[in-house]
């Protein structure tokens, strides 16, 4: 299947915008339950290396991800590193909760139509399933996450599959 024809792509409204080696990525806020302090995550065997693990969230154990790892950065937290709890679509319909490691919040956006590009074209060799689109925000370009697609690939699905 061409990942061109079932490519999403950005709405306007608005976005959290989070740091990950010295850039910045939006996420939709509707998908944004909370943003939590660094805690205690318990490892999972055989999980993906990007999955640290999961955390007990009041009385919900939810899978974390470290997206530094995700995308081949060094894995480094600092003061402002935090866990992003987001709400994800699985393939299957189910809704589930999960963690992603950032190196920090920086801050909500309201992106309108006229903000946002589409994701470029870079090739075969590069997957852009995951990205929304481009965003020109107070002249920098921040790139737009599509989370379903981002943290929700095959190989996941074992560890977050509910019940």
């Amino acid at each position: 299947m061409n990942s061109a024809s079932v490519a999403a792509t950005a709405q306007p409204g608005k976005y959290l915008t989070v740091g990950l080696d010295h850039e910045a990525y939006g996420l939709a806020v509707l998908k944004v339950r909370e943003i939590i302090r660094m805690q205690k995550i318990t490892p999972v065997p055989q999980a993906p290396d990007y999955v640290t693990g999961v955390i007990n969230l009041r009385g919900r154990v939810i899978p974390v991800i470290d997206l530094r790892v995700k995308f081949g950065l060094k894995a480094d937290f600092a003061e402002r590193t935090c866990i992003v709890v987001v709400q994800v679509k699985l393939p299957t319909g189910h809704a589930v909760q999960m963690g992603l490691i950032v190196d920090s919040v920086k801050e909500d956006v309201n992106l309108t139509a006229e903000d946002i590009e589409p994701t470029p074209e870079f090739g075969a060799r590069i997957d852009t399933t995951y990205l929304l689109g481009m965003a020109n925000v107070k002249g920098q370009v921040k790139t737009l996450f599509d989370l379903d697609r981002l943290v929700v690939p095959e190989s996941l699905i074992s560890v977050i599959q509910p019940g």
